[in-house]
């Protein structure tokens, strides 16, 4: 069984790195958010997916010590706040890193409000009480502070240079027995790999909204992920009190690869005048017997995010069903993201403490008028 690298040497990094992306310079701990908003083959027995992995847990991933050092999350979003609120909750030590003031500057309050959500959700309580789940958690603007992080989850906006980058720069700064674990939406874990030394040790994580309140997830093996990476990964997710369900690396994988087809189709069903948003959802609901109708789940995971992520398999697949449709498009343009903005294809309550866009959504609130949509949603 291939495990991590633990002595890499900087020659191995460059021949292991995928050229640098034009007009994306590598500064270490300049992650940046600007927005305007393949791979060698592997052997099956590489590429297998281990859906019955077995995983040892004996050793609780939160017993931290200065020299394993702390979890680090990338973006401070909806979902990575939501992350570091499930990792903090556990007992682990957080450094969320976010380059956006404004971001930084809520998410405290949006953590706080997101630990009082679940108290009333959950049916078990935390490991750790309120005070001490928001005392683990380290705010900060720079990526130099992961320079001791054992384990990093990227919830960084979902652009490919960006994230690329992101990868190079984490590199150069994280210790060399350190995991990256993706939470793209879409992107291929084995590209992000590749713009790093370490392919071994690069996995993917799709968290589902609201992380917290989400014991599943996705998690999708790399050509090059190692037995180790995927151990250390699962083991970390079931001390989270998670289970993690394994596929192999695609644009979108599974969840994503089939989400944003029907979220795309629906809006352009709406943007073509044959129903309104709450009869496509009241179908999906009342017919087929789902929780929750397409346009409803495109509000909660964030209409931006909905976009982004139909760009990227666009991009990676040149499927052209993949384009996302105008009315999606305008709604993103007139700034109606769904619920973390109060209004995407139906209206949703104010949120407190707005999260930045390309995050998800800030609450599982419901619509306010129910069966009803919003006219300037149309």
């Amino acid at each position: 069984m291939t495990g991590p690298r633990t002595a890499p040497d900087e020659d191995a990094r460059a021949a292991n790195r995928a050229p640098d992306t034009p007009d994306t310079p590598d500064t270490p701990g300049a992650y940046d958010t600007t927005r305007a908003y393949d791979t060698p083959d592997a052997s099956p027995e590489a590429n297998r997916a281990h859906p019955a992995h077995d995983v040892n847990t004996e050793t609780p991933m939160h017993q931290d010590s200065a020299a394993t050092g702390a979890i680090g999350v990338v973006g401070a979003g909806t979902m990575g706040v939501g992350i570091a609120q499930c990792l903090a909750e556990a007992g682990h030590r957080v450094v969320a890193v976010d380059p956006e003031q404004a971001a930084l500057a809520s998410a405290p309050a949006r953590l706080r409000d997101g630990i009082r959500l679940a108290t009333m959700f959950r049916k078990a309580p935390a490991a750790v009480p309120l005070r001490q789940a928001l005392e683990a958690v380290t705010w900060t603007t720079s990526l130099a502070d992961l320079a001791s992080a054992r384990f990093v989850l990227d919830c960084a906006p979902e652009r490919i240079p960006l994230k690329e980058r992101l990868f190079r720069e984490l590199d150069e700064i994280c210790p060399p027995p350190a995991v990256f674990a993706t939470v793209t939406s879409a992107i291929p874990v084995d590209r992000l790999a590749a713009h790093t030394g370490r392919a071994g040790q690069v996995i993917g994580t799709h968290f589902m909204n609201p992380a917290p309140l989400k014991d599943t997830v996705e998690v999708i093996r790399g050509p090059r992920t190692s037995d180790a990476t995927l151990d250390t990964t699962l083991a970390l997710l079931a001390d989270l009190g998670k289970k993690g369900i394994v596929v192999n690396d695609a644009p979108g994988f599974v969840s994503n690869r089939v989400l944003m087809l029907t979220v795309n189709e629906a809006a352009t069903v709406v943007q073509q005048g044959t129903a309104d948003p709450a009869a496509v959802d009241r179908i999906f609901q009342d017919c087929f017997g789902h929780t929750m109708g397409p346009l409803a789940t495109g509000d909660l995971i964030g209409l931006d995010t909905i976009v982004d992520t139909l760009d990227v398999l666009l991009e990676c697949t040149g499927d052209p069903r993949f384009q996302p449709c105008e009315k999606l498009r305008q709604l993103v343009a007139d700034g109606h993201l769904g619920r973390k903005s109060g209004q995407g294809f139906h209206r949703y309550p104010a949120p407190a403490h707005p999260a930045r866009t390309s995050g998800g959504p800030t609450t599982p609130a419901q619509p306010t008028e129910t069966g009803g949509t919003s006219r300037d949603a149309h």
